[in-house]
C-alpha cells in the first residue's frame, strides 16, 4: 500500500513538473522579443496561410515561437483579416500589437516619385524634364509617345495613326502634377498621363456633345487647343483665337501660326525671321500649308481644349501680340487693319 502511494506522488510530482515546465515555455515563449527602434520589414504575400505568416515572423526574429503565435491565433479567432503587403514592425510588438498591425493593413508607403508637366509642353519638352530628373529614358518615352503600346483606352482607337505624325501622343499627355511609385517605367508613366488626358475631357459638361455639334474629330479638337495654348497667354482670350483660327480654316487662308514653325525647330527660337516661317517643309507648318496640322504640338489645358469646343464668334481673321508685356493681342478683320495693328504693338514696345 505505502509502495503504491508513493508511485502516485511520484506521479502527482512528475505532472506538477511538466506543468510548470510547460506554463513556463509558453510563458516565456509569447513573450515579446528584445525590443529595438530599428523596424523590421515583412512582407506578407497575397493568399499567405497564417502558418507561413507565423514562419516569417520566427524567421525574421519578430516573435521567439511561431507555433505559440499560431496556437495564440487559433485560441483568439485571428489571423482571418490578415491585409496583404510590406509592413515595418518594430521587435518589442507583443502578439496583440503585431495581429491588430496586420489586420490593420497598416503598410509601409511606397517611395513616390514627383513631377509636374506644365500646360503647353510637347512630347520632347516632357521628355527632357523627366530625364533630367533621373525618372525616365528619354528615347524609351519618345519611342512609346511615337508609338504607344500597352494603353487600354477608347481613347487612343480615336487618335490616328499617320506617319505624318511627330508624335501619336503629342497633345494627349495631360499636364499636371503627378504623384507615381518610385521605379515606374516609362510606359506606366505614360498610361498615367493618358488615363488623365481621357478623364480630363470627360469631365467637361457634355464633352461629347459638344464634339458631335462642331463637326471636328477628337484629334481636330485637340489639335486647334493646342494651338490656342502655345498662342495665348490671357484666359479671356483663348475663345476668340479659337474663333479666328475656325475663321481663317472656313476661309480656306493659311493659319500662319508661328507656334506650328517652331514646333518644327530642334531648338525654339526666341524670335522666328520671316525666312524661318518658310524654311521647314511640313505638313505642320502653317505658313505653307492650308489647314491644320495633322495633330497637336502641345499638351493644352483644360482652358483650352474647352475654347476649342466653344470658340467665341467673331469677324476676326488676324491677332498680333501686343508688345507691352501683357500678353494680350490686338484683333483685326482686314490685312489692312492687321498692319495697323502691328504698327500700334510696336509702338507699345517696352
Amino acid at each position: 500500500m505505502k509502495t503504491a502511494l508513493k508511485w502516485f506522488l511520484a506521479f502527482i510530482l512528475i505532472i506538477i513538473i511538466a506543468a510548470g515546465a510547460g506554463g513556463t515555455y509558453i510563458y516565456y515563449g509569447i513573450q515579446p522579443v528584445k525590443a529595438s527602434e530599428e523596424a523590421v520589414r515583412v512582407t506578407i504575400e497575397p493568399g499567405m496561410r497564417t502558418s507561413s505568416i507565423a514562419d516569417t515572423l520566427e524567421q525574421q526574429g519578430l516573435i521567439k515561437n511561431a507555433f505559440l503565435f499560431k496556437s495564440y491565433l487559433k485560441l483568439k479567432s485571428e489571423g482571418s483579416r490578415f491585409q496583404a503587403g510590406t509592413y515595418d514592425i518594430n521587435p518589442g510588438a507583443d502578439y496583440d500589437e503585431i495581429i491588430a498591425k496586420l489586420n490593420s493593413g497598416d503598410i509601409v508607403k511606397a517611395e513616390m516619385i514627383r513631377f509636374t508637366i506644365p500646360e503647353g509642353y510637347t512630347v520632347k519638352q516632357m521628355a527632357k524634364t523627366l530625364s533630367e530628373q533621373g525618372f525616365i529614358n528619354e528615347d524609351t518615352f519618345l519611342k512609346l509617345a511615337k508609338s504607344p503600346t500597352g494603353i487600354d483606352s477608347q481613347l487612343l482607337a480615336d487618335i490616328p495613326d499617320q506617319a505624318e505624325m511627330k508624335f501619336r501622343l503629342e497633345g494627349y499627355l495631360f499636364p499636371e502634377t503627378y504623384e507615381l511609385k518610385k521605379g515606374s517605367s516609362e510606359q506606366e508613366i505614360i498610361n498615367r498621363m493618358f488615363t488623365e488626358t481621357d478623364q480630363r475631357l470627360h469631365k467637361i459638361a457634355d464633352f461629347e456633345q459638344q464634339l458631335k455639334k462642331s463637326g471636328l474629330s477628337l484629334n481636330e479638337i485637340m489639335t486647334v487647343a493646342s494651338l490656342v495654348e502655345r498662342e495665348v497667354v490671357v484666359d479671356s482670350e483663348r475663345s476668340l483665337v479659337a474663333g479666328v483660327i475656325y475663321n481663317r480654316l472656313a476661309k480656306n487662308m493659311k493659319l500662319e501660326i508661328d507656334a506650328t514653325v517652331q514646333y518644327l525647330l530642334d531648338k525654339p527660337k526666341e524670335r522666328l525671321m520671316n525666312s524661318d516661317l518658310r524654311k521647314v517643309d511640313s505638313p505642320y507648318n502653317t505658313y505653307l500649308y492650308e489647314g491644320l496640322p495633322p495633330g497637336p504640338i502641345a499638351a493644352p489645358s483644360l482652358k483650352s481644349i474647352e475654347a476649342a469646343l466653344a470658340p467665341e464668334a467673331s469677324e476676326y481673321l488676324f491677332y498680333v501680340t501686343k508688345k507691352d508685356g501683357s500678353g494680350e493681342h490686338l484683333f483685326a478683320k482686314t490685312y489692312k487693319e492687321h498692319l495697323k495693328n502691328i504698327e500700334k504693338s510696336k509702338a507699345t514696345a517696352k
